[in-house]
């Protein structure tokens, strides 16, 4: 196709951590973006900003109208009930796309084994993922642990704690092991895709190192030249780390516990396949932990 005849791809989720660095990559591809956002007047990034709500039908129907493909970066943690809020956000999202014609979905979820104890949190990404292909939609999903880049809130908080405490109490989920990410290899990732012969798919994504909590804070602290001291204390219950990293981080309490109760599963990559699907080189941690202290430093000028 011609970029003038190239049908446009939706992004829902357009001002969030990853989707505003998905939308210029998708630009930069050749890709018309519509950038589904609430506020368009104060929409600013790449492609052309439509209005959206995933609590208003007729506004996703609208904002559907002729897309090809729709990037669905949507998530509401900060809710008391958003495992609920998610669940219907992702039905209106899924009928909306079947509606239009939308010939696929592409979904970032997160890792974790179904075997396992899942927290609320992971549990919530797994129905979305379900529930978003209940339309007959064919969904393709990637499913990625902490995602590190400047203004992820699991990246911002690992490094709010460096920062601001030489020493912690750390419970028994600094031992739990992670597979860390770029927040650049991500989008790549979710730009590879797009393509896709067959797209109902479901992907793990991951950096190439597998890390404990622990390992984490103690390798971003040598890199900012930071003392650091962990105090291990394994009855430390997930109430009282999020009541904790409320007071020391800028993360509100019931995002920080959503994100504390993840933290006792393991999330590595299980299947690599992406690997050969979208092939390139991730960022170790160094690289991208760098790479998110500088993105801080640009923003701040």
């Amino acid at each position: 196709m011609t970029p003038a005849t190239t049908p446009p791809v939706l992004v829902a989720g357009a001002s969030g951590f990853i989707g505003r660095r998905l939308c210029p990559a998708l630009v930069d591809a050749g890709r018309p973006v519509r950038a589904m956002t609430r506020k368009v007047d104060a929409y600013s990034g790449a492609g052309t900003p439509v209005y959206g709500d995933v609590a208003d039908d007729s506004s996703l129907r609208a904002a559907m109208i002729g897309v090809e493909a729709a990037y669905y970066l949507v998530h509401s943690l900060d809710r008391a009930d958003f495992e609920r809020h998610d669940a219907e956000a992702a039905a209106a999202f899924a009928k909306a796309a079947a509606e239009a014609g939308v010939g696929r979905i592409i979904y970032l979820g997160g890792l974790g084994d179904d075997a396992d104890d899942l927290s609320p949190h992971l549990r919530s990404r797994r129905e979305v993922e379900s529930v978003l292909g209940t339309t007959g939609v064919p969904v393709t999903v990637l499913r990625a642990g902490i995602i590190i880049g400047h203004g992820g809130i699991s990246w911002d908080m690992t490094r709010q704690l460096v920062e601001r405490l030489p020493a912690m109490v750390t419970p028994k989920w600094v031992d739990t092991r992670t597979q860390p990410v770029a927040a650049d290899d991500v989008v790549r990732y979710l730009v590879g895709v797009l393509d896709l012969a067959e797209p109902a798919a479901v992907f793990d994504i991951g950096g190439p190192e597998v890390l404990t909590y622990g390992d984490m804070l103690r390798r971003l602290a040598a890199i900012e030249g930071r003392p650091l001291i962990l105090l291990p204390v394994p009855l430390l219950t997930p109430r009282l780390s999020s009541l904790w990293l409320g007071l020391v981080t800028d993360v509100d309490t019931r995002t920080g516990r959503a994100l504390i109760d993840s933290m006792t599963n393991e999330v590595v990559v299980r299947d690599d396949s992406i690997r050969d699907v979208v092939p390139f080189e991730p960022m170790d941690f160094d690289e991208a932990a760098l790479r998110a202290l500088g993105e801080r430093i640009k923003a701040k000028r």
